[in-house]
């Protein structure tokens, strides 16, 4: 084989090795940034403070460069900062939604402090054919059609859109949706306990309207959670489209292998 051959495979190795290492630090650092998320959101820091970069490395046997990029990871979505002469500190708090009970914000969240509601739009539309076949009304129908900003201690946390079947949404048009959540008001009205929901939870990246509302970043990933909610009796009566803030809600569910 010519040298300059020789030479040039011998330097695409040495890229190659560098290359490598490069992408196994960014793996242990995605690793060890899921672990200290984890400590984070669980509040395993209880001063907010995160142990030195050193202490870190020592406990997950990781090098100070990886330590360094893992909290990167994490000041880039905006759970830490760095602060001169202090350290690495918790900046942001994420709020626990639970996917394995039947709950409204309200009651869901009672525990970290009050939700309001901006009740933005409230009124009758046509159902459009995916509402009328999910809430199981002729197409064109009336339905209740409400939008509401979700705020947690005055911080935008969700944007809900409601749909509910006219019948019961009439009664609803009077009733206080600013400071009660549709769970209870429905059960009041129909007189009988909400029995099941259906739902499916993905990422989509923030419309230019979802991001004025929830203040936040155009493009940003949120949360959505689509929700079918029926009564005890199996008769659909709220169907909702929530986004979250994805960096103010985690999501959990306690599930149970059956075969």
């Amino acid at each position: 084989m010519p040298t300059e051959r020789i030479r040039d495979h011998a330097g695409q190795g040495a890229t190659t090795v560098a290359a490598r290492r490069r992408r196994l630090r960014a793996d242990r650092a995605r690793q060890l940034a899921d672990l200290l998320r984890h400590q984070v959101l669980a509040g395993g820091f209880p001063h907010g403070t995160l142990p030195h970069e050193a202490a870190i490395g020592a406990d997950y046997r990781a090098s100070r460069n990886t330590v360094r990029q893992a909290l990167d990871l994490l000041r880039a979505e905006g759970l830490v900062e760095r602060q001169p002469g202090v350290g690495t500190v918790v900046v942001a708090q994420k709020y626990p939604h639970g996917l394995d009970r039947l709950m409204g914000l309200a009651e869901t969240l009672r525990e970290h402090g009050r939700v309001s509601n901006e009740v933005r739009t409230a009124g009758p539309v046509a159902a459009p054919a995916p509402v009328a076949e999910r809430l199981r009304v002729p197409v064109g129908a009336d339905v209740l059609y409400i939008e509401r900003l979700r705020r947690l201690n005055g911080l935008p946390l969700s944007l809900d859109l409601t749909y509910i079947p006219l019948d019961l949404g009439t009664a609803l048009l009077g009733a206080d949706l600013e400071n009660t959540d549709v769970f209870r008001l429905l059960e009041g009205i129909t007189g009988q306990p909400l029995g099941h929901a259906e739902i499916t939870l993905e990422a989509v990246n923030a419309d230019a309207h979802s991001a004025t509302v929830l203040q936040a970043p155009r493009g940003s990933a949120v949360l959505m959670l689509e929700r079918l909610t029926h009564l005890a009796d199996g008769r659909p009566v709220d169907l909702e489209f929530i986004r979250f803030r994805g960096d103010r809600i985690t999501m959990s569910g306690l599930l149970r292998r059956s075969l």
